[in-house]
């Protein structure tokens, strides 16, 4: 029943009604099944955040035979050349958020394009080993992962923001349709919240940081100040899930 729920599974990870382009911006985003919580404690945070690293390569890999048996640091492992470029990325109890570029092409040539072969392997990893942690059947996700391209500069602006000030909806629930009330409290939570690139970009450097490839960021991203991100935040855009 688990290769059977695996085949289907990848299957429909493949069907979108959009072809994902190349060289394009995207905001990737996928909830639980049923609005469920995802990550359940900090080991379902941690796993999920190695698996973003390792599951960005060609390489063919099994977590706990690459990984854990050899007993290496997730973040040591060799992934190559990746399959995408994360410029962002948020972890919140029931779902989660990506911002990400595709510059490769030679993907193209092979079953899946490489935004879809990212998600693949990533989702695929997750829900295997939550699963089997907590001795569950079924999709753990709600269907395939959503998409939606980033072209303008300012939409850009407003979704770095949106990814980096997600977590304050566990503080103030309401905070993207009545505004942030406390800034400063924002502020200290988002420095103590570890499931997110906000740390990597305004706090200090750690392990985690390789996930990120700020090389496609303008130049104005790669050292902004907070701040920015409360400013733009407040652009005016379409509702982001």
């Amino acid at each position: 029943m688990g290769d059977l729920y695996l085949l289907l599974y990848n299957i429909t990870m493949g069907l979108r009604v959009e072809n994902l382009v190349c060289k394009e911006y995207y905001h990737l985003y996928n909830r639980g099944n049923g609005k469920n919580d995802i990550f359940l404690d900090k080991e379902d945070y941690d796993h999920f955040i190695k698996l973003l690293y390792v599951c960005n390569s060609k390489r063919k890999l099994v977590f706990r035979e690459n990984i854990v048996n050899p007993k290496i640091e997730a973040f040591d492992f060799e992934i190559g050349t990746p399959i995408v470029s994360i410029l962002a990325w948020v972890l919140m109890p029931n779902h989660f958020h990506l911002f990400v570029i595709s510059h490769r092409s030679d993907l193209w040539e092979e079953e899946y394009n490489p935004i879809t072969e990212f998600m693949r392997k990533l989702s695929t990893a997750y829900a295997m080993y939550f699963n089997k942690k907590y001795s569950r059947t079924g999709s753990l996700f709600e269907g395939k992962f959503k998409s939606k391209i980033v072209k303008e500069e300012n939409y850009f602006n407003y979704l770095f923001s949106y990814i980096h000030l997600n977590p304050i909806k566990l503080i103030q629930s309401d905070w993207k349709q009545k505004g942030i009330k406390d800034k400063n409290k924002a502020k200290e939570y988002l420095k103590k919240y570890y499931y997110s690139s906000f740390y990597d970009y305004f706090l200090e450097n750690r392990k985690e940081i390789k996930i990120i490839n700020k090389k496609f960021l303008p130049e104005y991203l790669k050292n902004s100040h907070i701040n920015d991100l409360f400013n733009w935040i407040n652009l005016d855009h379409d509702q982001i899930p």
